[in-house]
C-alpha cells in the first residue's frame, strides 16, 4: 500500500506549524504517516491541548489544604467538610459550537458532566459563560443569531436529558466574537471523600471498550 507523502501543505491543513511538525519528527525519530499526523493534529489542537492558554492556566492556584485532586484528573476535587467533597470542571467548546451550534454546545456540557461523574461524583449543577457576535451585525447577524439559538438550546437540552439544572450563566456580545463564539461550560457534583474514583488502570490484558455514535460535523 502506498503511503501518502507528507508535504508542507498537508501539515498546514492539519493545523500544525512547521516547528510542531519538526517536533513530531523528533519525537518519533522518523517522518509520521498520514494517520499518525492526524492523531498529533487532534491531540495538539487548541481544543485538546489548550496550547495557547495553558501558560495562563498555570497562573491559577492549584494547591491548598482542601484540594483533594489537583489538575491532571478528569475533574478537580475539593474537600468541603463532613467527609463530603465537590468535583467540578470547566471546559470550552468553541470551534465545535461554531461548526454545529446545537451539538457542539450540547457535547460541551456532556463532556464536563462525564468528567464529574467519572470521579464518582453526582452532578448537581451546571453553569456557562458565553460570547457571541452582535445579533444586528450587518454582515454576520443572521449567522450570529443561529449560533446563539443553537448553543442555548444545546446547553439546555443536554442538561435536561441528564437531569442537571443550569443554575447560572452569562452572555456577552461583541464584534470580536462574530463567527468565533466562546462556549464555556461548568459542572459541579458532590461525592463522599472515600468514594472518589480515579482515571487510572493497571495490569496487563485489561479490555478496552470503545463505544459511541458516528462522528458529526462538529468533530464529536
Amino acid at each position: 500500500m502506498n503511503e501518502t507523502q507528507i508535504t508542507a501543505e498537508i501539515v498546514e491543513q492539519h493545523g500544525l506549524s512547521p516547528a510542531e511538525y519538526e517536533k513530531i519528527v523528533s519525537i518519533m525519530g522518523r517522518e509520521p504517516n498520514l494517520t499518525e499526523l492526524g492523531v498529533f493534529s487532534v491531540m495538539w489542537s487548541e481544543h485538546c491541548s489548550y496550547k495557547s492558554s495553558r501558560i495562563h492556566l498555570k497562573r491559577l492556584p492549584t494547591t491548598g489544604p482542601r484540594v483533594i485532586v489537583p489538575p491532571g484528573e478528569n475533574a478537580g476535587v475539593v474537600d468541603i467538610g463532613d467527609d463530603w467533597c465537590i468535583a467540578f470542571k470547566v471546559e470550552s467548546h468553541n470551534h465545535p459550537s461554531f461548526i454545529e451550534p446545537f451539538q457542539g454546545a450540547a457535547t460541551g456540557v456532556g463532556g464536563i458532566l462525564r468528567d464529574v461523574f467519572t470521579m464518582g461524583a453526582r452532578p448537581v449543577a451546571a453553569m456557562n459563560s458565553l460570547r457571541f457576535g452582535p445579533l444586528n451585525d450587518p454582515k454576520h447577524g443572521n449567522r450570529n443569531k443561529s449560533i446563539l439559538k443553537g448553543c442555548v438550546e444545546g446547553i439546555g437540552h443536554y442538561g435536561n436529558c441528564f437531569g442537571v439544572p443550569t443554575v447560572g450563566g452569562e452572555v456577552v456580545f461583541d464584534e470580536s466574537y462574530s463567527l468565533n463564539p466562546l462556549v464555556n461550560a461548568f459542572a459541579l457534583g458532590i461525592v463522599k471523600k472515600d468514594q472518589i474514583f480515579f482515571g487510572k488502570a493497571s495490569g496487563i490484558g485489561n479490555p478496552v471498550l470503545y463505544v459511541g455514535a458516528k462522528t458529526g460535523r462538529d468533530g464529536i
